[in-house]
Protein backbone atom coordinates (compact mmCIF):
# COMPACT_ATOMS: atom_id res chain seq x y z
CA UNK A 1 0.00 0.00 0.00
CA UNK A 2 1.51 3.33 -1.03
CA UNK A 3 1.59 6.23 1.39
CA UNK A 4 -0.85 8.23 -0.72
CA UNK A 5 -3.41 5.42 -0.81
CA UNK A 6 -2.97 4.76 2.93
CA UNK A 7 -3.38 8.47 3.68
CA UNK A 8 -6.63 8.54 1.69
CA UNK A 9 -7.92 5.42 3.46
CA UNK A 10 -6.98 6.81 6.85
CA UNK A 11 -8.78 10.07 6.01
CA UNK A 12 -11.91 8.11 5.04
CA UNK A 13 -11.75 6.04 8.21
CA UNK A 14 -11.37 9.10 10.44
CA UNK A 15 -14.17 10.91 8.60
CA UNK A 16 -16.48 7.94 9.27
CA UNK A 17 -15.42 7.85 12.93
CA UNK A 18 -16.08 11.58 13.37
CA UNK A 19 -19.56 11.07 11.91
CA UNK A 20 -20.48 8.64 14.70
CA UNK A 21 -24.10 9.00 15.90
CA UNK A 22 -24.44 11.29 18.90
CA UNK A 23 -27.62 12.14 20.82
CA UNK A 24 -29.52 15.29 19.87
CA UNK A 25 -29.09 16.98 23.30
CA UNK A 26 -25.30 16.68 22.98
CA UNK A 27 -25.35 18.15 19.47
CA UNK A 28 -27.65 21.00 20.54
CA UNK A 29 -25.48 21.79 23.57
CA UNK A 30 -22.34 21.76 21.39
CA UNK A 31 -24.00 24.01 18.80
CA UNK A 32 -25.02 26.54 21.44
CA UNK A 33 -21.53 26.62 22.94
CA UNK A 34 -19.82 26.80 19.55
CA UNK A 35 -22.03 29.61 18.22
CA UNK A 36 -21.56 31.65 21.40
CA UNK A 37 -17.79 31.26 21.09
CA UNK A 38 -17.65 31.93 17.34
CA UNK A 39 -16.07 28.53 16.72
CA UNK A 40 -15.49 26.73 13.44
CA UNK A 41 -16.14 23.25 14.79
CA UNK A 42 -16.92 21.29 17.95
CA UNK A 43 -15.44 17.89 18.80
CA UNK A 44 -17.01 15.62 21.42
CA UNK A 45 -14.89 13.00 23.17
CA UNK A 46 -14.57 11.03 26.40
CA UNK A 47 -16.51 8.26 28.10
CA UNK A 48 -19.91 9.88 27.43
CA UNK A 49 -19.28 9.53 23.70
CA UNK A 50 -18.81 5.79 24.14
CA UNK A 51 -21.72 5.21 26.55
CA UNK A 52 -24.18 7.73 25.10
CA UNK A 53 -25.08 8.83 28.63
CA UNK A 54 -25.82 12.44 29.55
CA UNK A 55 -24.86 12.12 33.23
CA UNK A 56 -21.57 13.52 34.44
CA UNK A 57 -19.61 16.07 32.43
CA UNK A 58 -19.59 16.15 28.62
CA UNK A 59 -16.19 16.91 27.09
CA UNK A 60 -15.93 19.26 24.10
CA UNK A 61 -13.14 20.88 22.12
CA UNK A 62 -14.11 24.08 20.30
CA UNK A 63 -11.83 24.86 17.34
CA UNK A 64 -11.57 28.54 16.56
CA UNK A 65 -10.69 30.55 13.42
CA UNK A 66 -7.48 32.55 13.09
CA UNK A 67 -4.30 32.29 15.12
CA UNK A 68 -4.00 31.15 18.72
CA UNK A 69 -4.44 34.03 21.14
CA UNK A 70 -3.32 32.23 24.29
CA UNK A 71 0.31 31.39 24.95
CA UNK A 72 -0.85 28.54 27.16
CA UNK A 73 -3.67 26.64 25.52
CA UNK A 74 -6.37 25.45 25.54
CA UNK A 75 -8.62 27.78 27.50
CA UNK A 76 -10.96 25.74 29.68
CA UNK A 77 -14.48 26.59 30.84
CA UNK A 78 -17.43 24.87 32.50
CA UNK A 79 -21.06 25.26 31.41
CA UNK A 80 -24.49 24.05 32.48
CA UNK A 81 -27.63 23.88 30.38
CA UNK A 82 -31.07 22.59 31.30
CA UNK A 83 -32.55 20.51 28.50
CA UNK A 84 -35.88 18.73 28.78
CA UNK A 85 -35.83 18.93 32.56
CA UNK A 86 -32.30 17.51 32.79
CA UNK A 87 -29.23 19.54 33.69
CA UNK A 88 -26.42 18.95 31.20
CA UNK A 89 -22.87 19.82 32.19
CA UNK A 90 -19.88 20.38 29.92
CA UNK A 91 -16.17 21.02 30.26
CA UNK A 92 -15.03 22.93 27.19
CA UNK A 93 -11.50 23.36 25.86
CA UNK A 94 -11.10 26.17 23.31
CA UNK A 95 -8.18 26.65 20.92
CA UNK A 96 -7.45 27.72 17.35
CA UNK A 97 -7.91 25.05 14.67
CA UNK A 98 -4.48 25.95 13.28
CA UNK A 99 -2.85 25.25 16.66
CA UNK A 100 -4.86 22.05 17.09
CA UNK A 101 -3.67 20.87 13.66
CA UNK A 102 -0.02 21.71 14.37
CA UNK A 103 -0.16 19.96 17.77
CA UNK A 104 -1.82 16.90 16.21
CA UNK A 105 1.06 16.69 13.72
CA UNK A 106 3.59 16.78 16.54
CA UNK A 107 4.84 20.23 15.57
CA UNK A 108 4.25 21.67 19.05
CA UNK A 109 5.89 20.66 22.33
CA UNK A 110 2.67 19.12 23.54
CA UNK A 111 1.64 15.54 24.31
CA UNK A 112 -2.05 16.03 24.97
CA UNK A 113 -3.63 16.59 21.55
CA UNK A 114 -2.39 13.63 19.51
CA UNK A 115 -2.55 11.26 22.51
CA UNK A 116 -6.16 12.32 23.19
CA UNK A 117 -7.41 12.36 19.61
CA UNK A 118 -5.96 9.04 18.50
CA UNK A 119 -8.83 7.87 20.72
CA UNK A 120 -12.49 8.16 19.56
CA UNK A 121 -14.08 11.57 19.00
CA UNK A 122 -17.05 12.92 17.07
CA UNK A 123 -17.49 16.09 15.03
CA UNK A 124 -20.80 17.24 16.51
CA UNK A 125 -21.00 20.73 15.02
CA UNK A 126 -19.52 22.58 12.05
CA UNK A 127 -19.99 26.23 11.18
CA UNK A 128 -21.49 27.11 7.84
CA UNK A 129 -18.69 27.45 5.30
CA UNK A 130 -16.12 25.79 7.58
CA UNK A 131 -13.79 23.22 6.02
CA UNK A 132 -14.71 19.80 7.39
CA UNK A 133 -11.67 18.25 5.69
CA UNK A 134 -9.38 20.46 7.78
CA UNK A 135 -10.79 18.94 10.97
CA UNK A 136 -10.63 15.40 9.57
CA UNK A 137 -7.03 15.95 8.44
CA UNK A 138 -6.02 17.18 11.90
CA UNK A 139 -7.55 14.17 13.69
CA UNK A 140 -6.00 11.83 11.11
CA UNK A 141 -2.64 13.52 11.76
CA UNK A 142 -3.05 12.78 15.48
CA UNK A 143 -3.39 9.08 14.63
CA UNK A 144 -0.23 9.20 12.52
CA UNK A 145 1.79 11.01 15.19
CA UNK A 146 0.66 8.56 17.86
CA UNK A 147 1.32 5.52 15.64
CA UNK A 148 4.83 6.72 14.75
CA UNK A 149 5.75 7.06 18.42
CA UNK A 150 4.04 3.79 19.34
CA UNK A 151 6.18 1.94 16.79
CA UNK A 152 9.35 3.52 18.20
CA UNK A 153 8.46 2.88 21.86
CA UNK A 154 6.97 -0.58 21.45
CA UNK A 155 8.65 -3.97 21.04
CA UNK A 156 10.59 -4.94 17.92
CA UNK A 157 7.64 -7.18 17.09
CA UNK A 158 4.22 -7.48 18.72
CA UNK A 159 0.48 -7.08 18.41
CA UNK A 160 -1.06 -3.70 17.65
CA UNK A 161 -2.25 -3.53 21.26
CA UNK A 162 1.35 -3.98 22.48
CA UNK A 163 2.31 -0.80 20.63
CA UNK A 164 -0.70 1.20 21.79
CA UNK A 165 -0.04 0.10 25.38
CA UNK A 166 3.54 1.34 25.14
CA UNK A 167 2.28 4.67 23.81
CA UNK A 168 -0.31 5.30 26.51
CA UNK A 169 1.99 4.22 29.33
CA UNK A 170 4.61 6.69 28.13
CA UNK A 171 2.19 9.60 27.73
CA UNK A 172 0.62 8.99 31.16
CA UNK A 173 4.07 9.12 32.77
CA UNK A 174 4.86 12.37 30.98
CA UNK A 175 1.84 14.18 32.45
CA UNK A 176 0.28 14.92 35.84
CA UNK A 177 -2.35 12.22 35.52
CA UNK A 178 -3.74 10.05 38.31
CA UNK A 179 -4.46 6.86 36.41
CA UNK A 180 -4.95 3.40 37.85
CA UNK A 181 -2.47 0.73 36.82
CA UNK A 182 -3.65 -0.89 33.60
CA UNK A 183 -5.61 2.16 32.48
CA UNK A 184 -4.17 1.69 28.98
CA UNK A 185 -5.73 -1.79 28.83
CA UNK A 186 -9.20 -0.49 29.65
CA UNK A 187 -8.89 2.19 26.94
CA UNK A 188 -8.08 -0.48 24.36
CA UNK A 189 -10.76 -2.86 25.59
CA UNK A 190 -13.69 -0.44 25.57
CA UNK A 191 -12.58 1.07 22.24
CA UNK A 192 -11.60 -2.17 20.52
CA UNK A 193 -13.53 -1.48 17.32
CA UNK A 194 -11.93 1.95 17.03
CA UNK A 195 -8.35 0.65 17.34
CA UNK A 196 -8.79 -2.50 15.22
CA UNK A 197 -6.70 -1.99 12.09
CA UNK A 198 -5.81 1.62 12.93
CA UNK A 199 -2.10 1.08 13.61
CA UNK A 200 -1.16 -0.48 10.23
CA UNK A 201 -3.14 2.15 8.36
CA UNK A 202 -1.57 5.04 10.29
CA UNK A 203 1.94 3.60 9.93
CA UNK A 204 1.46 3.22 6.17
CA UNK A 205 0.23 6.82 5.94
CA UNK A 206 3.45 7.83 7.73
CA UNK A 207 5.53 5.89 5.21
CA UNK A 208 6.66 3.36 7.84
CA UNK A 209 6.83 -0.15 6.36
CA UNK A 210 6.18 -3.25 8.44
CA UNK A 211 5.78 -7.00 8.21
CA UNK A 212 2.64 -8.81 9.30
CA UNK A 213 2.57 -12.38 10.61
CA UNK A 214 -0.89 -13.27 11.86
CA UNK A 215 -1.75 -10.66 14.48
CA UNK A 216 1.88 -9.63 14.95
CA UNK A 217 3.42 -6.52 13.41
CA UNK A 218 7.13 -5.85 12.90
CA UNK A 219 7.82 -2.21 11.97
CA UNK A 220 10.80 -1.68 9.68
CA UNK A 221 12.24 1.48 11.21
CA UNK A 222 15.89 2.31 10.43
CA UNK A 223 18.01 2.96 13.50
CA UNK A 224 18.58 6.63 12.68
CA UNK A 225 14.85 7.18 12.14
CA UNK A 226 14.00 5.54 15.45
CA UNK A 227 16.58 7.71 17.22
CA UNK A 228 15.05 10.84 15.68
CA UNK A 229 11.56 9.81 16.82
CA UNK A 230 12.77 9.08 20.35
CA UNK A 231 14.71 12.36 20.44
CA UNK A 232 11.52 14.16 19.38
CA UNK A 233 9.61 12.34 22.13
CA UNK A 234 12.18 12.97 24.88
CA UNK A 235 12.02 16.70 24.23
CA UNK A 236 8.26 16.58 24.81
CA UNK A 237 8.42 14.08 27.66
CA UNK A 238 10.72 16.36 29.66
CA UNK A 239 8.34 19.29 29.19
CA UNK A 240 5.18 17.28 29.84
CA UNK A 241 4.85 17.89 33.59
CA UNK A 242 6.04 21.54 33.52
CA UNK A 243 3.50 22.32 30.78
CA UNK A 244 0.76 20.55 32.73
CA UNK A 245 1.67 22.60 35.78
CA UNK A 246 1.53 25.85 33.78
CA UNK A 247 -1.90 24.89 32.48
CA UNK A 248 -3.11 24.13 36.01
CA UNK A 249 -1.83 27.50 37.27
CA UNK A 250 -3.52 29.28 34.38
CA UNK A 251 -6.75 27.33 34.89
CA UNK A 252 -6.83 28.36 38.56
CA UNK A 253 -7.39 31.97 37.45
CA UNK A 254 -9.02 31.65 34.03
CA UNK A 255 -11.22 28.53 34.29
CA UNK A 256 -14.63 30.03 33.58
CA UNK A 257 -17.26 28.47 35.83
CA UNK A 258 -14.60 26.82 38.03
CA UNK A 259 -16.57 27.35 41.24
CA UNK A 260 -19.73 25.75 39.85
CA UNK A 261 -17.71 22.87 38.41
CA UNK A 262 -15.95 22.24 41.73
CA UNK A 263 -19.21 22.49 43.70
CA UNK A 264 -20.87 19.95 41.43
CA UNK A 265 -17.89 17.57 41.72
CA UNK A 266 -17.84 17.85 45.52
CA UNK A 267 -21.56 17.19 45.88
CA UNK A 268 -21.42 14.34 43.37
CA UNK A 269 -18.58 12.56 45.20
CA UNK A 270 -19.39 13.42 48.84
CA UNK A 271 -23.09 14.25 48.95
CA UNK A 272 -22.26 17.59 50.61
CA UNK A 273 -23.86 20.57 48.80
CA UNK A 274 -21.74 23.70 48.35
CA UNK A 275 -23.45 27.06 48.03
CA UNK A 276 -22.09 29.18 45.17
CA UNK A 277 -22.05 32.75 46.41
CA UNK A 278 -21.05 35.65 44.11
CA UNK A 279 -17.73 35.90 45.98
CA UNK A 280 -16.99 32.19 45.56
CA UNK A 281 -17.90 32.44 41.89
CA UNK A 282 -15.47 35.31 41.42
CA UNK A 283 -12.67 33.96 43.65
CA UNK A 284 -12.73 30.14 43.47
CA UNK A 285 -9.10 29.71 44.58
CA UNK A 286 -9.45 31.98 47.62
CA UNK A 287 -12.76 30.29 48.51
CA UNK A 288 -11.31 26.79 48.39
CA UNK A 289 -9.99 26.61 52.00
CA UNK A 290 -13.36 27.61 53.44
CA UNK A 291 -15.16 25.08 51.25
CA UNK A 292 -12.72 22.35 52.28
CA UNK A 293 -13.26 23.21 55.96
CA UNK A 294 -17.02 23.00 55.51
CA UNK A 295 -16.61 19.68 53.73
CA UNK A 296 -14.39 18.34 56.52
CA UNK A 297 -16.86 19.48 59.21
CA UNK A 298 -19.81 17.97 57.34
CA UNK A 299 -18.01 14.67 56.89
CA UNK A 300 -17.16 14.65 60.62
Amino acid sequence: MTGQIADSRLHQRIAAQLAAPVSLPVREFAAMLARDAGALAALFYGSNLRTGELEGVLDFYLLMPGDERSRIWPRVSYHEWEHGGQMLRAKVATMALSTFDAAARGQRRDTTIWARFVQPSALVWLAGGADQNAVVDAVAAAAQTAARLAAALGPSSGTAQDYWRALFRATYKAEFRVEKAGRENSILEVNQAHFDGLLPLALSAQGITFKVDGDRITPQIPGATRENILRWWNARRRLGKPMNLLRLVKASTTFEGAARYAAWKIERHTGVPVEITPWREKHPVLAAPGVMFKLWRSRR
